[in-house]
Parts: structure tokens; sequence; C-alpha cells
């Protein structure tokens, strides 16, 4: 099997591409590094230094003729699409519209893409959303992925090409980008070990459903088992406010700083939880890394490329 990752040098794609390889898999990326890393890329990966809406893309997928395509580039953070839905939709719609082209005219076989839990419901009715919830989307992103999804049913309805679509909650996790607006665990985990204090926007009430990386991957690697075609949330269940996360990673890095208080943002939601239930019973995954466990980690890492640096 072959399995062409866009993305993949990125923070989750990067960690998937990994995975894959370390099962046998042949794996080809392609990244615009516009956000990933050449230094993410496994040597072992076929690396295509390109954005998903280049022309020469036909010809990668020409050359590769992948079996599976696991979509993982996109613009993510919701704040830039709030000021840019133009861009937003550049990368998110049209850009998988030209995958889903070149997936066509090439055999591939699946799509697996990566869509949001934390911004697709909206302001959720019920706690947590299951995939039958509502999808009333309160940003560019959020509709840009929703989109995406149903040109995936599209495509496979009339052209049989099978799709997995996977839900992601709040990810977090070694190489996430601190740098960003997005990735409040890194953000503040980064001004934490440099003796910062980080903001929280609006009265850090607002709650998430925070997934480890690794079981993020896991359910990619499920996907790639499963017959037929469905959309699954990959989340956790359960919802932590951004003053308990600043609190738990303030006490992991026994840093002594205190919070500022921005303006809430935007095409945020106040409370963002989902189930993990469908996909746990079809896909044969569960989360299994808990919050502590996920921040030690991530701290962990971090803290080594500080030690690096100095």
């Amino acid at each position: 099997m072959k399995v062409l990752v866009t993305g993949g040098a990125g923070f989750i794609g990067s960690q998937i591409a990994d995975s894959l390889i370390e099962s046998g898999i042949k794996v080809v990326i392609i990244d615009d590094l516009s956000t990933g890393k050449r230094a993410f890329v496994h040597p072992k990966a076929k690396f295509y230094h390109l954005d998903i809406r280049d022309s020469r893309l036909k010809s990668v997928f020409s050359e590769e003729k992948p079996d599976v395509v696991c979509h993982q580039a996109a613009q993510t953070c919701v704040r830039k699409s709030v000021e840019d839905p133009i861009n937003d939709a550049n990368i998110n719609i049209f850009g998988t519209l030209d995958l889903l082209k070149l997936a066509l005219t090439t055999g591939v076989k699946r799509i697996i893409f990566s869509s949001t839990g934390g911004a697709i419901y909206g302001e959720q009715e019920r706690f947590p959303a299951d995939e039958t919830h509502p999808t009333r989307p309160l940003s560019p992103y959020g509709i840009t992925k929703l989109a995406a999804e149903n040109y995936l049913y599209y495509y496979h309805a009339h052209y049989d090409i099978d799709y997995v679509v996977l839900r992601y909650a709040n990810v977090y996790g070694p190489r996430q980008d601190p740098y960003g607006e997005a990735g409040v665990v890194a953000i503040f985990t980064e001004h934490m070990l440099s003796g910062k204090s980080p903001t929280i926007n609006g009265d850090g009430e607002q709650t998430r459903d925070f997934i480890y990386v690794g079981d993020v991957v896991a359910a990619n690697l499920a996907a790639l088992k499963f017959s037929g075609s469905d959309i699954f949330n990959i989340g956790t269940g359960g919802e932590t406010s951004i003053n308990r996360l600043f609190q738990q990673i303030a006490e992991l890095t026994e840093a002594k700083v205190e919070k500022i208080t921005g303006q809430a943002k935007k095409g945020e939601q106040r409370r963002s939880v989902i189930s993990p239930q469908k996909a746990i019973k079809a896909l044969n995954w569960q989360p299994k890394t808990s919050l502590q466990e996920g921040l030690q980690k991530t701290i962990e890492y971090f803290s080594s490329i500080h030690k690096q640096k100095q």
C-alpha cells in the first residue's frame, strides 16, 4: 500500500507519516512548508515541496499512484479564517477539490480527511456532541471543513471513492507550533517555560475537548482498515476550561507566572466537547492518553527543545 499524506511535514501529518512508515507502508508527503518543517519529514518518505493547489500536483499523482490520500493539509486557524475567509476557502475547499479531481483520475481508493469536531457543530445543544448533532459552524474555518465533507460525500455517491472523515477535537502534543495563534497547549507551554505570562482570551471558562496527537495518529491508522465510508468524532468526550488548562500546565512546568486576560475572539465557541463513542465501536479505536499524561509528554518535548537552544 502507498499513502499520500498532504501536510505531512506538519504537526499532525508528520506523526501520521512516521507511524505509517513504521507499519511498513510506503509514504509520499506533500507540504508547502508554510507551517510544516522539513525536519519533521521522515527520511524514508518521498517528499514533494508543493502547495496542494499547485498545478504540478497532477504529475505527482500520475507518478506515485497512491492507494490512499490522507488529507491533513489545511488552513487550521479559526481566527485567521475570520480575518481572511477567502484564503481559508481557497485552501480548505478548492485545495480539497483539486485533490479529489486528481484522486478520481489516478485510481485512489480512499480519502481520509481531517475535519473539525471543535468548530463544525457551532454552539452545541447537547454535550458531548455526537455525529448527528446539527452542524452550524460559527467560523469560516468550520464552514469550509463542512463544505469539504459534503464534497467527499458527492464524490463517493457519484464516483465510488470511499472516504473516512475524522472530526478532530482540539489536538495537542509534540511538534505543535507554539508561535502561531492556534494551539493553546503549545502556546501556554512555551510561554511558561520561558517565564512569560500567557494571555487567556475572554474569562477563561470556555471549554475544549483536548486530545493527544498520538491518539489522533492511531485513529488515522484505524481509518485505513475501515470498510466503507463514514464520519467519526475523534475526541475524548471530556471538557476542560482554559483556566483549568492554565493551572495544570503551570503546575507541571512549575512556572511562577500570572495569566493575562484579553478580549474574547470572534468565531470561537463557548463550550466544545465531542463524543468518541461511534469511533470506539466502528474503528476499534479509543483515546488512551489522559490530559495529565499528554501534557507531561508535551512539556517534556518543549523542555528538550529549550535545552538544545541553551
